[in-house]
């Protein structure tokens, strides 16, 4: 061989960049490394034994101990492990996991799998989503909406799900894995409806899923589900009618009428109902509704006045705001504000200034012709009497009855509800009238007190807390302050008027608020999942950061 023939390249590998040069030492390629986190040459490095496994990135390291734990590792106490009882309501469960960190959650529970495979992850996920959208417009909270829908996708087996509720949007989101891609599913709520017949045989379906023992297919749940949306409501229309008038009629008798105003305010009442009945049926939005339901009222207590007759005609228009005031709706908003939920709780509060102003524009309407017809209209005059104890513990308890049915509840949960209403009307008239306490603070304390007996008995019966507490408030909406305070707008007292109102929304204020404080301080008495009490997070704190 010629030396040109040595020095020519015999293959392409000769070629390579990574070629050693002539001169160095080969490396072995089978036992080399080229990373860079390689250890370097030099330094010793302990061999695990032949019988010990192969170690990987969530195993502790060699030199940890547990007796012996460094601060960088868990601490000494250890981390409180949340029990998942059965004994505790579905609600406090989900709501405890939902307030953790997704890396803190306790592991599945045994799930609910009709066969080996499972149900399809969509199936489940559309179970899920139609589920929180008969929640949330029947009136439940963001926080209680989510809770059930994360307890439905952890019955059967999708436990790193998220969750989202806002006012008219639902979704969610599953990750089978850190490396699988996420599904994600949502659905809008179009259209609200109060139905708490049907919203306890939704808790009752979620109370199902959410049991080990009870083996309920996805079809069942379809099957059920499918029921709950065909069955009629529990109340016929001409019920309905009647209802709302008993109520502006106890409303009435509540703040001092006779007999006379009972059956005029009831009159109105009925007649405004099925005007607002008629424009629903015309498909106008629920703003006009309320603007033509506040007008009979008001009218039919002018009227009076005009002719002379020796009636509170104040009571009569009052007795009809009663039956007008969203309280459910402001409920709902305030507790989705003081659980986290911003943007739902200011949807929700937005629909209640809507509501209010067209309550305002029907009322203010009537009132404004009949100044111009000289109506003795005196704002001055107020409308409680303390002198009345029974009659008006009588008419709370008429007036959260009829409520109740007005919420289609169950015929089982109307009694407690009345009761709770007398309840709280008690209390607030024995610190206002007899101990002269502030209205705005005696409201509160009673709405609490209706809070935190509607909690008891809905965990006590593991339902939802709307059906308990929505009704027995009745009473203690401010319809006379909101009446007084649009008669002096009418009246030019402009002034006088918005200070009334303020009034009024003090009070609202109060019971919204006094109702969830109440619902908070039950769980301070209920076993809630945790290693003690303490442990018990609260709800999406920022601390003003």
């Amino acid at each position: 061989m010629t030396e040109a023939e040595d020095r020519k390249p015999q293959s392409d590998e000769v070629r390579s960049a990574f070629t050693a040069p002539q001169g160095v030492a080969a490396v072995d390629s089978e036992s080399s490394t080229t990373s860079e986190f390689a250890v370097p040459r030099g330094l010793d490095v302990a061999v695990p034994a032949a019988d010990e496994s192969e170690g990987s990135a969530f195993s502790p390291p060699s030199t940890y101990r547990a007796r012996e734990a460094p601060p960088a590792f868990t601490p000494p106490t250890g981390i409180p492990l949340v029990s998942l009882t059965k004994d505790v309501p579905w609600q406090d469960r989900m709501r405890t996991m939902l307030r953790m960190p997704v890396t803190e959650r306790p592991a599945p529970e045994p799930v609910q799998k009709p066969d080996d495979s499972g149900p399809a992850v969509p199936r489940v996920l559309d179970l899920t989503l139609r589920i929180g959208e008969l929640l949330l417009a029947g009136g439940e909270g963001a926080e209680d909406v989510e809770a059930a829908m994360f307890a439905v996708c952890r019955s059967y087996g999708l436990d790193r799900c998220e969750p989202t509720v806002t006012f008219t949007l639902l979704s969610i989101s599953y990750q089978p894995s850190l490396v699988d891609d996420p599904v994600t599913a949502s659905r809008t709520v179009r259209r609200r409806g109060t139905d708490y017949t049907r919203l306890a045989a939704v808790f009752r379906l979620v109370q199902d899923l959410s049991d080990p023992e009870t083996a309920l297919s996805l079809e069942d749940a379809y099957r059920r589900l499918a029921e709950m949306r065909r069955n009629r409501h529990p109340y016929p229309g001409w019920v309905l009618t009647s209802a709302s008038g008993l109520l502006a009629g106890a409303a009435s008798v509540l703040v001092g009428g006779d007999i006379v105003v009972f059956f005029a305010a009831a009159l109105g009442a009925m007649l405004g109902d099925r005007l607002a009945w008629l424009c629903a049926g015309r498909g106008l939005p629920e703003f006009y509704q309320f603007t033509v339901a506040a007008m009979p009222p008001a009218a039919i207590g002018v009227a009076l006045t005009v002719a002379n007759v020796d009636v509170k005609a104040s009571a009569v228009i009052t007795g009809g705001l009663f039956a007008l005031l969203p309280g459910r709706a402001l409920v709902a908003g305030v507790q989705d504000g003081l659980t986290g939920f911003y943007i739902t709780a200011a949807a929700r509060l937005l629909e209640v200034m809507y509501f209010f102003v067209g309550i305002v524009a029907g009322v203010l309407t009537v009132l404004y012709f009949g100044v111009k017809f000289d109506a003795q209209l005196n704002p001055d005059v107020a409308l409680g009497n303390s002198e009345r104890p029974l009659w008006q513990i009588g008419a709370s308890v008429l007036l959260s009855l009829t409520f109740a049915v007005l919420l289609q509840q169950e015929r089982s949960t109307v009694l407690l509800v009345s009761l709770n209403g007398g309840v709280a009307w008690s209390v607030y008239g024995a610190m206002h009238y007899v101990a002269g306490i502030s209205p705005v603070a005696s409201t509160a304390i009673a709405a609490g007190l209706v809070g935190l007996f509607g909690q008891l008995l809905s965990r006590y019966r593991f339902a939802s807390a709307l059906p308990y507490t929505t009704a027995a408030i009745g009473p203690l909406l401010p319809g006379s302050a909101t009446y007084f305070g649009l008669l002096a707008i009418a009246q030019n007292e402009v002034d006088k008027g918005l200070v009334s109102l303020a009034t009024a929304a003090s009070l609202a204020m109060a019971i919204a608020i006094g109702v969830n404080l109440g619902s908070e301080i039950s769980r301070l008495f209920l076993r809630v999942p945790g290693a003690s009490a303490g442990a018990r997070r609260a709800a999406k704190r920022t601390r003003g950061f």
